[in-house]
């Protein structure tokens, strides 16, 4: 054991200067569950990951009301001119950054409608850059640089809710009269964050202590596909539960785009592919166009009436899908 003046030498410290003691948040406790851990037997020890991961399940359920107000209020700023950023650091954000990569493959949607902004940039996707989560100021520049404004919405994701980066994004955008919510997996009193909707995703110590990769992880991309997900279906990207706005950008895509044709218009693979040609790849004017018997032109100027809303066009026109009998464009 090191004596004291080992300790006191007076060597220069690699260190980070410690943060205040955390371990009074949820996410740092220790998990009573796993502290014999590395003595269990593979079997014993996988078994009680898949018990303990039917939590993030839960503490998304118990989120529910703050979810619905969430997904309500980014699609109202969707609807103008605001756009919805992810902000976090570590894992946190590079789940933000994900659930942003994936929406315009899945709803068209223009890149810049969604963002993931990740404390140290892209270099943070593939290198750990946790060190870059201590500074306030850092998230407002990051916010800056995107001309983040107050028609905005922003999701400030931070696992243990102490995140400075986070936290000085959050203030930021409250501060703007953007729209601020937080997104954390402990309780408010621990950990209270700078919001006008305040999402908490209780998963309880993790099974490896303090690593929030695991359940807190889970628990916050579940909730971003909601988030996602939900502000998409109310902006009318979704028709039933189709994703009507796909960009069929591959192979697997344009089978897709065939078989939401083929189902909702009743017609034939072959066409199915020859209206969705002439749609130039958009299976929204490809419905329009064959169930109300439209050109192109015609579907578009449909579409932009009614603020890209394919229920709304189609209701329109007396028209529901699906349909038995489709007419295809001439």
């Amino acid at each position: 054991m090191a004596d004291s003046s080992s300790i006191n030498s007076g060597s220069p410290s690699f260190l980070a200067a410690p943060s205040r003691d955390r371990g009074y948040l949820l996410t740092e406790q220790v998990n009573p569950a796993s502290q014999q851990l590395d003595q269990l037997s593979t079997d014993d020890l996988v078994g009680l990951f898949i018990e303990e991961d039917l939590r993030p399940q839960q503490a998304v359920s118990g989120a529910r009301t703050a979810l619905s107000q969430a997904v309500d209020a980014i699609a109202e700023r969707l609807r103008g001119r605001g756009r919805l950023f992810y902000l976090g650091a570590g894992t946190s954000g590079r789940l933000g950054v994900l659930d942003a990569a994936e929406c315009p493959p899945t709803f068209c949607s223009p890149p810049e409608l969604v963002q993931g902004i990740l404390a140290g940039g892209a270099p943070a996707l593939l290198r750990s850059s946790e060190g870059l989560e201590d500074l306030e100021s850092a998230a407002v520049t990051d916010l800056q640089q995107r001309g983040f404004g107050p028609e905005d919405c922003l999701v400030g994701i931070a696992a243990g809710g102490t995140t400075p980066y986070v936290r000085g994004g959050l203030g930021y955008a409250r501060d703007l009269g953007a729209l601020a919510i937080a997104m954390a997996c402990v309780p408010t009193d621990q950990a209270p964050l700078p919001c006008s909707i305040d999402i908490r995703l209780l998963t309880g110590p993790e099974l490896l202590t303090g690593s929030t990769r695991l359940k807190a992880g889970t628990a916050t991309k579940m909730a971003l596909n909601i988030l996602s997900t939900g502000v998409m279906v109310k902006l009318g990207k979704v028709y039933g539960n189709r994703m009507v706005d796909v960009a069929a950008s591959n192979s697997k895509l344009v089978d897709r785009s065939i078989r939401i044709l083929r189902d909702l218009l009743g017609l034939e693979r072959e066409a199915a592919l020859r209206l969705l040609e002439c749609a130039q790849g958009s299976v929204k004017r490809a419905l329009c166009m064959g169930s109300c018997d439209l050109n192109a032109e015609e579907a578009d100027a449909l579409l932009t009436v009614h603020r890209a809303d394919l229920r709304s066009a189609l209701f329109s026109k007396g028209m529901t899908l699906p349909v038995q009998d489709s007419a295809l464009p001439q």
